[in-house]
């Protein structure tokens, strides 16, 4: 079972910049796709950013609120996945974790690492 560890969160001004990366322990080359998701307390996780990969074909989905400044990669040979976040909001404070989803549609999950965007 793969191990998924996040880095990169901290506290940043509004208008600053973060980068996020998720490690995993095993190869990721074989998941249908990574996806990263933020949740603040007594909300619904939110689907940040996915990036889905059949075959040469690569699609990427972003939520309307990140759109234009958040960009998600995906380092196979490297085994990262990491999320690139322009132009911070203070709503865009958040737990950031990172997840994995194989052929069988079972997620794997990261711990997470919070980000904080100060106004």
């Amino acid at each position: 079972q793969v191990q998924l560890v996040e880095s990169g969160g901290g506290l940043v001004q509004a208008g600053g910049s973060l980068r996020l990366s998720c490690a995993a322990s095993g190869s990721i080359s074989s998941f249908n796709a990574m996806e990263w998701y933020r949740q603040v307390p007594g909300k619904e996780r939110e689907l940040v950013a996915r990036i889905r990969s059949s075959g040469s074909i690569v699609s990427i989905y972003y939520a309307d609120s990140v759109k234009g400044r958040f960009t998600i990669s995906r380092a196979n040979a490297k085994n990262t996945l990491s999320l690139q976040m322009n132009s911070l909001k203070p709503e865009d404070t958040a737990m950031y974790c990172c997840a994995a989803r194989d052929r069988g549609d079972t997620r794997y999950w990261g711990q997470g690492t919070q980000v904080t965007v100060s106004s």
